[in-house]
């Protein structure tokens, strides 16, 4: 049976240390994958988080999947642009309010240069921050943190990225996970980007 931490925590004020240690760990324990490969990080303002995602998709070879919230960063759009341009498979899936709520955003531009973009409204904020590049391969690069892709994000926000090299198990579970919103997002034709 698996508690919720809160479950945990009341437990534990009501002295039920081992049903709350016992709980816990089985909850803890089902997401937990050995540490590999390397990690990158970028914290903005200060550093170049935009250059660190734009390396990543331009180093893909075979297929970049995102997920997205807000994405007006232009820079980061047209890095996958070139990559679907040289024909690595690219796959947005992006949060179907942001686009309709900004004015800015750059979904439309995706669409119109033949990128597969999918809109998820399933939930309440389709709130992933990600891509994976080449997930089935022997060094797939997994990006996520809180760094929108946007303008803001790397000029006015506080915030984070991490790129995770070489983690295939890692890599395996965002892209399970990243099939799961596929399944149930809607793809966006060129009369929706209008």
């Amino acid at each position: 049976m698996k508690a919720s931490p809160r479950v945990a925590f009341i437990a534990v004020l009501l002295g039920w240390g081992h049903f709350a240690a016992s709980t816990a760990l089985a909850y803890e324990a089902s997401n937990v994958v050995p540490a590999t490969g390397t990690i990158e990080y970028a914290f903005t303002p200060g550093h170049d988080a935009t250059a660190l995602i734009v390396r990543v998709i331009d180093a893909a070879r075979a297929q970049i999947l995102v997920q997205a919230f807000s994405f007006t960063h232009r820079e980061i759009a047209d890095a996958l642009v070139r990559a679907h341009r040289r024909n690595v498979e690219v796959q947005v899936i992006a949060d179907a309010s942001q686009i309709d709520l900004i004015e800015h955003n750059v979904i439309p531009a995706l669409v119109e240069a033949g990128v597969a973009v999918f809109t998820d409204s399933e939930h309440t904020s389709a709130h992933n921050k990600v891509i994976i590049a080449d997930a089935m391969s022997r060094l797939p690069t997994l990006v996520t943190g809180s760094f929108n892709f946007t303008f803001a994000a790397q000029y006015r926000n506080a915030e984070n990225v991490l790129v995770l090299r070489g983690n295939r198990e890692l890599s395996k579970a965002f892209l399970d996970n990243w099939k799961t919103h596929r399944a149930h997002a809607v793809e966006m034709d060129h009369a929706r980007r209008k």
